[in-house]
């Protein structure tokens, strides 16, 4: 059997987007290794779990900033042993750093093992920071050469992998995202009543909604500040997940007198459920990879209100199922918050796209894309 190590620097990555790989590559005939920092887990998980299903972890000392250099050299040389002793034939690695690390290590393993690498989107792109392009894209472009295939999940991302030499030439696709299960996120409206009760959003109120972890990139103060420009004690605005800026945005929803209207929720497990709450889904990113949040608010029936950056283009469609507003503009947002709110025919008109639009990025779709690429890689190791 071929033995199949995922690496991801983010330890709740692989329960929260890659299952279905997991379980494909498992159908394949591929025992299932799984590596990261399991004390940085943005995605709460059980570890327990992944070990019933025959997963066997790794704990790597991987971190996110290169600047920590010590721990990343740490998780390299981990990794190295882990594929020697293991006896890892294939590796499929995630997030920058992952793809670092683990790309070093299979090069410098005693095994060579195939690596794949997803890139869920670089942090060179049109518009970043000259920073970015100095630091990650020589990187990338150097570490595609240790890399048997490339994969991207947005179209501007694969454009530019393409002329990268990959070790295999045109070793680069691009697939829908990471899949998203269509019978989970589904319209349901026979709980949005007793849910909006559940979390305390009026009947009558204009509900926005946003999952993501809370950091500057999602950007998730301007919908705060949209809101505060409004002034209407209509509009009612739930944040769901954790992260870093948890105290920051606090203090902005106290400092627009907001906290009866705009609430911290926390990480949820049951996204399926709030989204049925929903009016509107706000994805205001700043750079985006894809953004399956915002897949799962479609196929649900949501509308988006989202930022005109490279991986919302994959779905949202201005004028369809979506207003594109720019990143850093709090007026934009607010204009299509009023919009929707006061408009009952347009919502209803955009949220009957919405799911249609999104069909192609179910779990079903990506696997269909990911199979033939995993049958690739195990043939090629049978060699």
């Amino acid at each position: 059997m071929t033995n199949l190590l995922f690496v991801t620097t983010i330890s709740g990555f692989l329960p929260q987007f890659e299952m279905s790989d997991v379980e494909l590559a498992e159908e394949l005939g591929c025992n299932i290794h799984y590596a990261s920092d399991f004390e940085n887990s943005i995605y709460p998980f059980d570890q327990d779990a992944l070990i019933k299903k025959g997963i066997k972890l790794h704990r790597i000392s991987v971190k996110k900033n290169p600047a920590r250099f010590f721990d990343n050299f740490r998780a390299f040389v981990s990794l190295r042993r882990i594929i020697d002793r293991e006896e890892i034939d294939m590796i499929h690695c995630h997030n920058p750093m992952g793809g670092v690390v683990a790309r070093a290590a299979a090069r410098f393993s005693k095994r060579h093992p195939y690596v794949i690498y997803t890139a869920h989107g670089f942090h060179f792109y049109d518009g970043a920071p000259l920073k970015n392009w100095l630091l990650y894209y020589p990187a990338e472009k150097f570490l595609a050469r240790w890399t048997d295939r490339i994969i991207t999940i947005n179209r501007e991302d694969y454009l530019r992998a393409v002329k990268f030499h990959v070790r295999k030439k045109w070793n680069v696709s691009q697939i829908h995202g990471v899949g998203v299960d269509p019978d989970r996120f589904r319209p349901r409206p026979e709980i949005r009543e007793s849910k909006r009760k559940e979390i305390e959003v009026p009947a009558d109120a204009f509900h926005i909604v946003t999952a993501a972890e809370l950091n500057d990139n999602k950007n998730q103060k301007v919908i705060i500040e949209a809101i505060a420009a409004i002034k209407s004690d209509r509009i009612y605005y739930s944040i769901c997940g954790k992260g870093p800026n948890e105290e920051k945005l606090k203090e902005l929803i106290g400092k627009y007198d907001l906290s009866d209207r705009v609430r911290l929720l926390g990480y949820r497990t049951d996204m399926e459920e709030i989204l049925q709450t929903a009016d509107v889904f706000a994805f205001p990113s700043k750079r985006e990879g894809f953004g399956v949040a915002a897949v799962e608010a479609l196929l649900s029936g949501v509308p988006l209100i989202a930022s005109d950056t490279r991986g919302i283009r994959e779905y949202a469609v201005d004028g369809g199922n979506s207003i594109i507003c720019r990143s850093g503009s709090a007026i934009e947002y607010a204009e299509a918050i009023n919009r929707f709110a006061e408009d009952k025919e347009m919502l209803e008109r955009y949220s009957a796209l919405c799911r249609d639009s999104a069909l192609k990025f179910t779990t079903d779709e990506i696997r269909k894309s990911m199979r033939p690429i995993y049958e690739d890689a195990i043939m090629r190791v049978g060699k």
